[in-house]
């Protein structure tokens, strides 16, 4: 079922970048919230109104009437038994998030650049020792598969079903109220598979434990990094994966699908830092060469902000600056010198 060799799109060399990943992950994930409130008669259906001053108690409103438990207690107040909340909650509170759309492709970008490294992705916990390669493609003949068992039977002729035994084994039940709110149990997130054609695939594979599909058009973070977790083990059909060089462009040529897009920038050409400050480059001014007498490094104990030489070695321009202030001083003096004459002689 896996094909042969394939180029590796482009975006798999997009910037790996785990804070926008959250960022945006936090703002998708709040609009799928539903509105919810307290109602607005709750703690307020009653009959209450302050006895004033004078009687030796607080004046906040209190129950009418006489011959009941209720009579007397203090009404409406957050403070009170059976009052209502302070600052009741509205359902015409902003409940949805705007994220940019850049931001969005990146975040998206970033999540599949790192789905494409094996050490991210068992990192997030998939178990995918026995896989040939990440990612991994497979065959376009699987976007026809219609019953449960020919996908179950595929999932383990390519060694990824052992990732759907993980999410079996971690069905546990919810603690909480979540019970009564059709969220009986949790588990663990399984394979994504992405394909370009529904011949049959979402049907074969929609009733097997913690295994996802979305069509390789629709990609997002909720489903490449869930969580804001980056590493989602994805199973691409031929494709899908040959698609995506044409919806995300490549670094020399722009995206067909999406309009102005072009994949993101690296920082830095080299991001491995460590091995950056170890290069002989950076080490050789970090730790100058040996001196020839004492066999220790040189290092320059001099104060630069007292040492003019020091200073100019340090910042070439210092010695401009000390010119100008030299030149200014000497104006100065030379004025105060000529105004100090000129009043001598009147005297």
């Amino acid at each position: 079922m896996i094909t042969n060799a394939i180029p590796v799109p482009s975006v798999y060399r997009a910037p790996i970048r785990p804070d926008i990943v959250r960022f945006v992950h936090t703002n998708m994930a709040k609009n799928k919230r539903q509105p919810y409130a307290v109602s607005d008669k709750a703690g307020e259906q009653t009959s209450a109104e302050s006895w004033g001053t004078g009687r030796a108690v607080a004046r906040v409103p209190r129950v009418n009437g006489s011959g009941t438990h209720h009579a007397g207690q203090a009404a409406f107040g957050n403070m009170c038994r059976g009052g209502r909340m302070f600052a009741p909650t509205k359902v015409m509170r902003q409940w949805h998030v705007k994220i940019n759309l850049n931001q969005r492709r990146f975040a998206t970008v970033s999540a599949l650049a790192a789905s494409g490294l094996p050490s991210l992705v068992m990192a997030r916990g998939h178990r995918i020792s026995k896989i040939e390669e990440v990612p991994l493609v497979v065959e376009d003949k699987i976007e026809s598969l219609v019953r449960t068992r020919q996908a179950v039977n595929t999932l383990k002729s390519i060694h990824a079903y052992s990732d759907v035994e993980k999410v079996i084994r971690s069905r546990k039940t919810r603690a909480g109220q979540g019970k009564l709110r059709n969220r009986h149990f949790r588990q663990r997130r399984g394979p994504l598979i992405v394909y370009n054609q529904d011949n049959g695939i979402v049907r074969a594979f929609r009733n097997i434990p913690g295994v996802e599909l979305v069509n390789v058009r629709h990609l997002n973070v909720m489903q490449l990094a869930p969580g804001g977790h980056l590493g989602r083990f994805i199973i691409w059909t031929e494709s899908a994966f040959a698609l995506l060089d044409e919806l995300y462009g490549t670094y020399e040529t722009p995206s067909s699908m999406k309009k102005d897009y072009q994949l993101p920038d690296n920082i830095m050409a080299n991001p491995d830092v460590a091995r950056l400050i170890n290069s002989d480059e950076i080490q050789s001014v970090v730790r100058p060469a040996m001196t020839k007498h004492t066999k220790r490094p040189f290092t320059q104990k001099k104060n630069p902000l007292k040492n003019q030489g020091i200073m100019n070695r340090m910042n070439p321009y210092a010695q401009v600056l000390r010119r100008a202030e030299l030149l200014q001083s000497n104006k100065k003096n030379q004025q105060r010198q000529s105004s100090f004459i000129s009043n001598k002689k009147c005297k």
